[in-house]
């Protein structure tokens, strides 16, 4: 005989057995979203306040330890001063400026007929001061000119730039047949610098452009030739 069963309970009354169940769903998962954030804030807190303090003391204590173990080594302050110079010359050297170059320059600008008997570089100020000899104005005259047409490059790269952008006439007078010149100079930087470098990052030393406005010590071809004479300084 097959068993027959009869839903004796209204809608409503399922109705509210399934709100029951939703409520009593939402509650478990809400308790257990309360539940891992209050584990989460309590790692966090003892992450804040015991592991990181921890970290800190040790950290404090090693600092400590090996301070100590620097201080005792000797003469310390010594060695630290040595090692700060020694590393800085790195930097001195490409900063240094190179003024020997001036004995490569002054013959290829310098008229034949003059000579320079003192020569003074203010290198804080690029400013270069010569006094000389040349057997007329007309002489002084090309040299000046011969210094402010002057342009210099930098490898294959021609700059373009005054390698002497202003040449000023500070002294004249005339001597025995000999006329006896001074000029204050200034010079672009960079003809003395250490740390050019051209398109390709090798170093670089700038090489004058000099316009052919007369004959020069460094194309006389005379051997006999004295660009310096006494009282160079």
């Amino acid at each position: 005989m097959a068993l027959v069963q009869f839903n004796l309970l209204p809608d409503i009354k399922m109705k509210y057995v399934q709100a029951q169940r939703s409520r009593n769903m939402v509650v478990s998962l809400a308790f257990l979203v309360s539940a891992v954030s209050l584990g989460a804030l309590v790692v966090l807190f003892l992450s804040v306040n015991v592991v990181q303090k921890k970290m800190l003391s040790d950290a404090d204590g090693d600092i400590e330890k090996y301070s100590k173990e620097l201080n005792e080594i000797p003469n310390i302050d010594k060695i630290l001063t040595i090692q700060s110079q020694l590393d800085s010359l790195p930097d001195l050297h490409q900063n240094k400026h190179i003024t020997s170059r001036i004995f490569t320059y002054l013959p290829q600008v310098t008229p034949a007929n003059a000579s320079i008997s003192r020569l003074g570089i203010d290198m804080s100020s690029n400013i270069m001061t010569i006094d000389g000899e040349a057997d007329s104005q007309v002489t002084v005259n090309t040299f000046i000119d011969t210094l402010k047409f002057t342009t210099y490059k930098i490898g294959n790269e021609d700059s373009g730039a005054k390698a002497f952008p202003t040449v000023t006439e500070s002294s004249f007078a005339i001597n025995d047949g000999r006329v006896n010149y001074g000029l204050t100079i200034t010079f672009d930087p960079k003809l003395f610098a250490n740390n050019l470098l051209d398109s390709e990052g090798r170093p670089q030393t700038p090489t004058l452009v000099v316009p052919q406005l007369t004959t020069t010590h460094a194309s006389a071809n005379n051997p006999s030739d004295i660009l310096f004479r006494q009282g160079e300084q």
